[in-house]
């Protein structure tokens, strides 16, 4: 029976089409009835990651193919859930490395497939998007075998099998050709299916009876309570079992198996009994925690924790006490926020959440802005109201003081003409180049730069390619910590009044800086209206109204012309703030205050710290 499986998981970088290639393999295999309606992405059942194309959380699927059991984990490729990626190699004998025809190896392809070689899994190379019009496939083949001698790749690595894909089209090719015959496309995914069969190896199962499975993700049921996912790497079990969880404290925690749940498809199947090399889902024990061993004996030896990098950028949560508070969502007291981060934090091992020595405060660390913004995003879509501080980095420091701060690998590609702009930001942004490479057209820059110069540096990077370029990083290690980055170099608009925004006051307005607010909106004494064009904060009442009079003015009669107000996603608006910001967030809105909302006190505070 364990010969019959083969467990794989899919590593590619952000957007290179990993979850378009799962869900042709789930469709081609047969996992959906013929007149199912498939929703585009189906392995993206977070709203979130269909909305950013991104994927989240590492997926569990499983397909039949002739008479073996394939199952499939499509993990992120994004570097802030890098955590998800390494709990998901530990499950797996093989991986699909997808890789852009166009774009070549990125930054996170790199940190994912050096972990998948160094634990020994078999990998099989998939180039994709070949139906794209500047392809490059050989070059790219080219780059991908220089990558793996790079990662000292041992000889069997290096001597992977290729295949040119599209994913989109549901076509795989064993030789490159620029033209795809019909025969090709009668064939779909069949060479991809036979190659997982030939070079995927199935799994090592130990010789020991009894039962061990290693946990790799939770979830949880309202019916069956905590559900425990990982492989069964020795031994069977049989619901009704006796089931023992073995802590990283040194506790063990005890319960009965409840229910097996295997994959098929997407869906999930109850089972009566699993054995050793499936991946499955456990449910029985109330307390078990991702890196935890279950077993079936209470004097057995653990299996060897998952261990993730530590979390190099950090932010506080805050109850929201704006003026608005309680208006737009119905969680607001520390109690609901503190008690939803425990539960994000029981399934996600790649933040940690702290409590402060301020009330109503809570510390929340990842490894990066988006990981702890997605959180945000998915508490202001549960009817959470929340504020959120600027994310800055975790220190270290040495036995003699001195500070060290992290560093990432960043790699871009962009056109030759923001070649100027983009060195100017990284130079601002303390950014080392080590290497640069021109090719048709396009730079290719890779450069060391400090986790802090990347805070905003993604919309900033945009704008200066006009969604040309194409950026991606990964933590690189500690070092000296370097001088001030000034990301921010304009100051804001600072409302003083309270009230509603009028179209008169905003017209005046606009001549100072970018608006954030448009006319009849709420605004509070404190609130961030707009970015000044100036440095230094400016001041102003956006709720002026026009004084009635029976004196026509000269201009009177003319239309009022508004540009529309800058409207920001959570992420742009957490790294724009200042240290003296706060981004208030409500299921309807996402707005910008300061920390002290009265002038007069934060002049008095500015006072104290002398400043």
């Amino acid at each position: 029976m364990m010969e019959k499986i083969k467990n794989i998981a899919i590593i590619a970088h952000v957007d290179h089409g990993k979850t378009t290639l799962v869900d042709q393999l789930l469709k081609q295999s047969g996992s959906f009835r013929q007149n199912q309606q498939l929703t585009e992405r189906i392995m993206d059942n977070m709203e979130l990651e269909r909305e950013k194309g991104i994927t989240i959380r590492a997926k569990n699927a499983s397909f039949q193919y002739e008479d073996y059991k394939i199952n499939l984990i499509d993990t992120p490729g994004h570097a802030d859930f890098g955590s998800e990626v390494e709990r998901s190699l530990g499950m797996v004998d093989g991986v699909l490395l997808l890789v852009d025809a166009v774009e070549g190896p990125q930054a996170q392809t790199k940190f994912v497939l050096k972990k998948a070689l160094s634990q020994n899994l078999s990998p099989l190379v998939l180039i994709n998007k070949i139906d794209r019009a500047n392809a490059q496939p050989i070059k790219v083949l080219d780059q991908i075998f220089e990558l793996f001698l790079e990662l000292e790749a041992s000889d069997k690595q290096l001597d992977f099998p290729v295949l040119y894909v599209s994913a989109k089209e549901g076509i795989a090719l064993k030789e490159w050709k620029k033209e795809i015959s019909i025969e090709d496309k009668k064939n779909g995914f069949k060479p991809l299916f036979e190659a997982i069969l030939t070079h995927i190896p199935s799994p090592t199962i130990s010789e020991d009876p009894a039962f061990k499975l290693l946990v790799a993700n939770l979830d949880y049921s309202d019916y069956l309570g905590r559900i425990a996912i990982g492989k069964i790497f020795s031994g069977k079990i049989k619901v009704g079992s006796p089931l023992f969880s073995y802590q990283k404290s040194g506790k063990t925690s005890r319960g009965t198996l409840r229910a097996i749940l295997g994959f098929k498809g997407l869906e999930r199947i109850e089972l009566s009994e699993a054995s050793a090399g499936d991946i499955v889902g456990i449910a029985g024990l109330e307390e078990v925690y991702i890196g935890d061993t279950v077993a079936d004996l209470e004097d057995t030896i653990p299996l060897p924790r998952i261990e993730v990098d530590p979390p190099t950028v950090r932010m506080r949560i805050l109850v929201n006490d704006s003026p608005l508070a309680g208006k737009e969502g119905k969680l607001l007291t520390a109690r609901h926020i503190y008690g939803r981060l425990l539960k994000e934090v029981r399934t996600n091992v790649g933040l940690r959440v702290e409590e402060t020595d301020v009330p109503g405060t809570f510390e929340i660390s990842g490894r990066g802005t988006m990981q702890i913004a997605i959180l945000v995003e998915q508490m202001r879509r549960e009817g959470f109201e929340l504020m959120v501080s600027r994310p800055e980095v975790i220190y270290k420091a040495d036995s003699s003081g001195i500070l060290f701060e992290p560093y990432e690998l960043l790699s871009v590609d962009i056109p030759q003409e923001c070649l100027g702009p983009v060195m100017e930001m990284l130079s601002k942004r303390a950014g080392n180049i080590r290497m640069m490479r021109n090719s048709q057209q396009r730079v290719f820059i890779e450069a060391l730069i400090p986790t802090r110069g990347l805070i905003g540096f993604e919309t900033e990077f945009v704008n200066l390619t006009r969604g040309e370029g194409y950026a991606s990083h990964l933590f690189h290690e500690y070092g000296p910590k370097q001088g001030e980055i000034e990301i921010r170099s304009n100051g804001v608009l600072v409302s003083i009044a309270k009230g509603i925004s009028t179209t008169y006051a905003l017209e005046n307005l606009q001549q100072r800086g970018i608006l954030f607010i448009g006319p009849g909106e709420e605004i509070y004494e404190g609130m961030v209206v707009g970015e000044h064009k100036r440095p230094g904060d400016l001041l102003v009442n956006p709720c002026k109204a026009k004084h009635l009079t029976n004196i026509r003015s000269q201009g009177e009669g003319k239309a009022i012309g508004l540009e529309p107000p800058k409207v920001f996603r959570l992420e742009e608006a957490i790294e724009f703030i200042s240290s003296e910001e706060l981004v208030e967030v409500t299921p309807t809105k996402i707005r910008i205050r300061k920390k002290i909302l009265d002038s007069n006190d934060r002049k008095k505070a500015a006072i104290k710290v002398g400043t």
